[in-house]
């Protein structure tokens, strides 16, 4: 007899095998698909040539998994987040908005754009039009970039204040909706993945702020690097009132959502490009473990929750340093970046570690790749990363753009076919 989602999803994350690999795709802002290819899904698989996909977080232009996709993929986890996007606008009183390439969605009410003479649209913080845009896609583009607003800094006279302005405590409508989408998860017999607020020290998507309509400190990406190393202290000293504003806000959730949710998703700060780690070891281990490290033991002293690590690239030689942090889980599993391998991965920390992710290559397989070509990487990543449990099928990083639709549908062919 099949395993329920909820069993399927706790046998892997145990590392015991389940009857397939458990399916994520939607259940968090790093494992989704780009609205327009999953318009196209949804006209492939279902038929539905004039549904309207929801975007559902506007700056990757993510569309939604909404149930009745979810039920014909095959998916597992459902996500936990908060009601509001990365442009701080909540995602209801959905609209009409027709894109460059010709695509019907819906919008959030408070979507609001804005263009320049070139066609290019520019987004508002909490879709108020009056003040400076945070957000830019260039015409006939697919998703926004941040737009850096950084005031003009004193670098002698830095206050951590100004990079700490955009935590708090959750609000209590907050934390009801988290409630609600976890027991709706576990009513539908699904697994979940909390995208905990506040806990991405130093996540480069964040520190723009794109929500914020007016952005204090250091925000711009390429300042706030030179900052991790040339004021290491100022740097530090925001992680600490950070890490202590996470940890209340996770006694919270801890409490009010307890076993309802099996994962927690606390970081996506990328820590590897395509050849080799962004930083040495010994600068994780100065600047961020420390957090990362208090994070995970208040989570693993206080609730059943694995947790949850998004980093890009080639990050194989921080993978200890990960474990001995705390971290269970590794999201996204860049098997094309240097040393990332998948069986020596698998050989190496399968007994360790879950990998969510890995499946499929979408910078080249994917995108460019035969639909043959598709079919046989996911058939190979399924029985490398698949075996004795510690899986979670998902593509590397979320699905862009123009992928064609063919390649898509290789992709779930190889899935079904590998529980046969």
């Amino acid at each position: 007899m099949p395993m329920t989602s909820l069993k399927r999803f706790q046998t892997a994350l145990d590392h015991r095998q389940p009857d397939r690999p458990p399916m994520d795709f939607g259940a968090t802002h790093v494992t989704g698909m780009n609205v327009t290819t999953v318009h196209r899904l949804r006209q492939a698989l279902l038929g539905e040539k004039d549904y309207r996909v929801k975007v559902i977080e506007p700056y990757q232009m993510l569309g939604e998994i909404d149930a009745k996709l979810a039920e014909a993929l095959g998916v597992d986890v459902v996500g936990v987040m908060g009601p509001r996007t990365m442009f701080g606008f909540e995602n209801k009183d959905f609209k009409p908005l027709r894109l460059f390439d010709g695509t019907d969605v819906l919008v959030p009410g408070q979507f609001n754009i804005t263009t320049d003479d070139k066609g290019d649209w520019y987004i508002h913080p909490e879709g108020d039009t009056s003040i400076a845009p945070s957000g830019h896609m260039p015409k006939d583009g697919f998703y926004f970039d941040a737009i850096c607003r950084q005031e003009p800094i004193d670098e002698d006279n830095l206050d951590i204040r100004d990079n700490l302005e955009e935590f708090g405590p959750l609000s209590r409508q907050v934390v009801d909706f988290m409630v609600a989408s976890a027991r709706a998860a576990g009513a539908a017999g699904k697994g979940a993945i909390l995208s905990a607020p506040g806990a991405g020290f130093g996540d480069i998507a964040l520190v723009p702020a794109m929500w914020m309509r007016r952005t204090k400190g250091i925000r711009d990406v390429q300042e706030w690097y030179m900052a991790t190393a040339a004021n290491r202290d100022h740097v530090y000293a925001i992680f600490e009132k950070q890490c202590e504003i996470a940890l209340g806000n996770l006694a919270v959730l801890a409490k009010a959502l307890g076993d309802d949710v099996q994962v927690v998703f606390t970081t996506g700060a990328d820590f590897g490009t395509q050849n080799g780690l962004f930083i040495s070891p010994n600068a994780y281990r100065d600047l961020y473990q420390p957090f990362h490290k208090q994070i995970n033991s208040f989570i693993h002293n206080n609730t059943n929750w694995k947790v949850f690590i998004h980093s890009c690239g080639a990050v194989s030689g921080l993978i200890p340093d990960f474990i001995e942090s705390g971290f269970e889980v590794l999201n996204p599993v860049q098997c094309s970046a240097r040393g990332m391998d998948a069986r020596k991965l698998k050989d190496a920390f399968g007994n360790r570690l879950t990998f969510w992710g890995g499946a499929v290559d979408t910078q080249k397989t994917l995108p460019f790749g035969t639909a043959r070509q598709v079919y046989d990487e996911v058939r190979g990543r399924i029985d490398i990363f698949g075996k004795n449990g510690g899986f979670v099928f998902n593509a590397v990083h979320n699905i862009q753009a123009q992928v064609p639709i063919e390649n898509v549908l290789a992709l779930f062919k190889a899935y079904r076919d590998s529980s046969n």
